[in-house]
């Protein structure tokens, strides 16, 4: 058994101050709201604050296509009608619309998760928290699912280069498709996702029968779910499946996508899933001991993000939290109970035993054709990312020291931030 593992946390104020759009149900402010609660609760104290670096353009394009990223660099909401073409191209539509500082907000949030997997590969922390992360449906050439970068697929690839295998764990209501596409033809990334599936649920992907190709065959697992999924059974199938995945593939890294839209009462799931039970399964990955490097996802009831993604960084310190929410900047949104805990839905939970039964029996089949971990020739490990490095004499003494550059390493105990004012704030009854 280890000792005391070492906690990495990523947060930029930034992330959550930008605004989709009237009724657009991303709302990037309930990681302001995540804060806030995390600070309240002292688990700060627990973890190193980093503010994560911007991402260049260079780094996102490890995955992207370099003309898709340039675009998302160019393109603004003043200059977006000169370009009708490029934006059905990419796919910047209803969903994933263009708004002020996209481009920012893409390098902040992918830039938290590429650090948070460095500073795993050079053994700095045993487990990485970006909950402004986790935006899985992003493709390599497009927008998708209000996800423009796919920082899960950078965070993996950088993994990569220290560990000849990683699990992607994903428990968002919605299907993993964008790393799983990503990763679709190689045994070193194993996709493991749990979802909602069937009557046209977004992204429509995620079948039982959909297990990778070529190199990849079995190395992707679907797990598709219906209506009403509940504790019980859900993180029942959740561990005896990745106890197993975990045995046979023998991964030296794990990344896992916490979405909070599978919790009960979200605008956009149909998952009945307590708080507990969806910190049960951070708690139940956790305890592999092996390097952790979490994200966030979707999560649309803002309020309800912001209480689980706190339970599961106080699962990730091994910090029990009280149920009464302590004074915060946000203690407004958590009337009138100011508590923890979500009432279930009474909606009805059609995922009856037999069926998940045969979920778990066919894969527990297509696991046995894996006969041992994949092997693969570990040459020269590549650097990390050569970050440009700038001349200070060339540079406006009056520009010299932004806030970023002097925020690189925020120390824990003022981990506090001006300007996190909810711009959405008269928004929450939008359909």
């Amino acid at each position: 058994m280890r000792s005391k593992e070492k906690i990495s946390y990523f947060y930029d104020g930034d992330v959550g101050n930008v605004y989709f759009g009237p009724n657009h149900p991303m709302k990037p402010h309930r990681l302001c709201m995540t804060h806030s609660l995390v600070l309240s609760y002292g688990l700060h104290k627990k973890m190193e604050i980093f503010r994560p670096h911007k991402a260049y353009p260079v780094e996102l394009a490890q995955f992207h296509s370099a003309d898709y990223v340039e675009f998302l660099h160019r393109i603004t909401p003043h200059t977006q009608h000169l370009y009708d073409n490029e934006l059905s191209r990419y796919n910047l539509k209803e969903d994933c619309p263009v708004f002020e500082n996209m481009f920012e907000f893409c390098q902040i949030y992918a830039g938290g998760t590429i650090d948070a997997a460095r500073r795993l590969n050079h053994g700095l922390c045993d487990i990485a928290i970006n909950w402004a992360g986790g935006l899985h449906h992003a493709k390599k050439c497009e927008a998708s699912g209000f996800c423009y970068i796919n920082d899960l697929v950078l965070g993996i690839l950088e993994l990569l280069k220290y560990h000849a295998r990683v699990l992607y764990i994903d428990i968002d209501v919605h299907h993993g498709d964008g790393v799983e596409e990503a990763f679709y033809f190689t045994d070193r990334v194993m996709t493991v996702s749990f979802h909602k599936y069937g009557d046209m649920f977004f992204p429509g992907t995620g079948d039982l029968k959909d297990i990778g190709e070529r190199d990849g065959k079995y190395y992707a697992i679907n797990v598709p779910l219906k209506d009403g999924i509940d504790d019980t059974s859900f993180t029942r199938l959740f561990k005896s499946i990745i106890s197993k995945v975990v045995e046979l593939y023998l991964p030296g890294a794990i990344v896992l996508q916490c979405g909070a839209d599978s919790l009960a009462g979200d605008r956009l799931g149909c998952f009945n899933l307590s708080i507990e039970g969806h910190a049960e399964c951070v708690r139940f990955v956790k305890k592999f001991n092996i390097p952790l490097l979490v994200t966030g996802g979707g999560g649309y009831t803002k309020e309800n993000v912001a209480r689980c993604w706190t339970v599961e960084t106080g699962v990730l310190v091994d910090t029990p939290l009280r149920n009464e929410i302590p004074d915060n900047e946000y203690s407004e949104y958590f009337a009138p109970d100011y508590t923890l805990r979500i009432p279930n839905s009474s909606i009805e939970n059609l995922n009856s035993k037999s069926y998940l039964s045969q979920i778990k029996v066919q894969i527990m089949e297509r696991l046995r054709c894996i006969q041992h971990a994949p092997g693969v020739q570990m040459h020269e490990v590549p650097p990390d990312f050569l970050i440009p490095e700038s001349d200070e004499d060339e540079q406006n003494p009056d520009e010299r020291v932004n806030q970023h550059t002097e925020d690189k390493h925020i120390e824990r105990d003022d981990e506090y931030y001006d300007g996190d004012n909810d711009n959405d704030h008269n928004m929450d009854d939008a359909p």
